[in-house]
């Protein structure tokens, strides 16, 4: 059973949720004190000033006469006492609230006013009600003036602007949380869309395409999904046709060898003819070796047990020993094979190196018209040790040039031979040994560049042909 809030909606939903509710908090916690304090302290400001104003009018007439704190309370809309500080406790000998006086007693503002015998304000609490006071001293400071006002005004204001913000977060927490699910649903929709999709290239089905109709991350990753989509059915066709490819060249030597070993047992078959079917055996066997080759180079690579070797190697006499060993082929197939001698030391691995340019040179001799030339030479650019096979074929079309390096891949219209894994193969050797494998075409010539790093040393050993390992295309 799946939990609830595991799903994306349900963690977006709950996370709008939390964003709405703590900026909420946050708009409480500032508006709410603040406003509190500041009604507060803005009526003690203004008793404040009033105090002061009452202060050089009071005489002593002010303890005799009632009707002074009465007109001075009905201007200053506050209780205004006039306190007399005894050594006992305060007594408010004149008050605009007669019969309430005995609250000066515990009066803290006006006791702190008393002792240290100058102005005082603040706010202070009896029983349930809230009050703004200021006491100023009068009369050299044998009374002292205190105006008094209730805030519960100012308290409900707040009370209320509080009620009226907690209805309104409770208002905009729901709508929150009702918009963060209609949308976290649309963008679990999206995801899940994305899940079968996956699912369904994974289950090798690549026949439909993969769309999201929105937009941002996940349109991207859409689109990204798309492409995987394409390229694992190319190389899924291309797999297809290399297993059928694969069959036939396994099948075709197979059954030829069949036969000649059949027509070997005859008796009557005379030697010239014995000869020449050994001769067409033994090229069968090259080619179930070549593909044997690549098949197990390529498992290696992908299995990292591939190693190279890293030690002076002569490029330029490894460019003379494959066009020496391939010269018998280029006369068969009515190629000319040139060499460059110039001697170019990289740092790598010879039989890797060799195998690499054997690759190339078979793959220029294959697919490229007859009469024309192919060319392999060694040169030193930047640091770089460079081994190059040029040829006059018709050129590769840029769009197809990149792909030539991917497994299973042949250019449309080539020859069907080959497992269509040797430049690829070719191009994980070169970044075994930390070069590259580049392809330069302009109209009516093509070059493939091996670029290697240089040696320092200054010679270069011999080149030993009994360490030349087979290849393919």
């Amino acid at each position: 059973m799946r939990h609830p809030f595991r799903s994306v909606g349900a963690q977006l939903s709950l996370a709008l949720l939390l964003v709405v509710a703590a900026a909420l908090a946050i708009v409480y916690v500032a508006v709410v004190p603040s406003l509190e304090k500041r009604l507060v302290n803005t009526r003690v400001s203004q008793l404040v000033r009033t105090a002061e104003q009452l202060r050089p009018k009071v005489d002593s007439g002010w303890t005799y006469d009632p009707d002074n704190v009465a007109t001075a309370a009905i201007r200053s809309g506050s209780r205004v006492m006039l306190v007399q500080p005894l050594i006992d406790t305060p007594l408010a000998v004149q008050d605009s609230l007669p019969g309430q006086g005995g609250d000066v007693e515990r009066d803290p503002i006006t006791l702190r006013a008393i002792k240290m015998n100058k102005a005082q304000h603040g706010t202070l609490r009896q029983g349930d009600q809230h009050f703004a006071e200021a006491v100023v001293p009068v009369l050299g400071g044998t009374y002292f003036l205190v105006l008094r006002d209730s805030v519960q005004n100012q308290f409900g204001s707040v009370h209320l602007v509080q009620r009226r913000l907690l209805l309104a977060a409770g208002a905009a927490l729901l709508f929150a949380l009702l918009l963060g699910y209609g949308g976290a649903r649309m963008f679990a929709r999206r995801i899940r869309r994305l899940e079968v999709a996956a699912d369904r290239i994974a289950s090798g089905r690549f026949d439909e395409p993969v769309r999201d109709s929105g937009g941002g991350e996940l349109r991207r990753l859409a689109d990204a999904f798309e492409r995987m989509r394409v390229r694992l059915a190319q190389l899924d066709d291309a797999r297809r046709e290399f297993v059928a490819n694969a069959s036939h060249e396994l099948r075709t030597p197979l059954f030829s060898l069949g036969g000649f070993l059949e027509l070997l047992d005859d008796e009557e078959l005379d030697e010239a003819t014995r000869q020449e079917f050994l001769a067409s055996m033994r090229e069968q066997v090259a080619r179930l070796t070549k593909l044997a080759s690549d098949l197990l180079d390529l498992t290696r690579l992908d299995a990292g047990r591939m190693t190279v070797e890293r030690e002076p190697v002569d490029l330029g006499a490894l460019a003379e020993e494959i066009a020496e060993e391939f010269r018998p082929v280029a006369q068969g197939t009515r190629h000319e094979l040139e060499a460059g001698s110039e001697p170019v030391l990289a740092d790598a691995d010879e039989l890797r190196v060799l195998q690499i340019g054997r690759i190339l040179v078979e793959n220029a001799l294959l697919h490229t018209p007859p009469e024309t030339t192919v060319r392999v030479r060694a040169a030193s650019r930047g640091g770089r040790a460079v081994l190059e096979v040029e040829d006059d074929g018709p050129g590769i079309p840029a769009e197809q040039r990149e792909p030539l390096f991917e497994r299973f891949y042949r250019l449309e219209g080539t020859r069907a031979s080959g497992s269509g894994l040797g430049l690829a193969i070719a191009r994980e050797l070169a970044e075994l040994m930390e070069g590259t494998i580049e392809i330069t075409s302009p109209p009516g010539l093509t070059v493939f560049t091996l670029s290697l790093p240089g040696s320092g040393v200054p010679a270069a050993r011999p080149f030993s042909r009994e360490k030349a390992l087979p290849t393919g295309t």
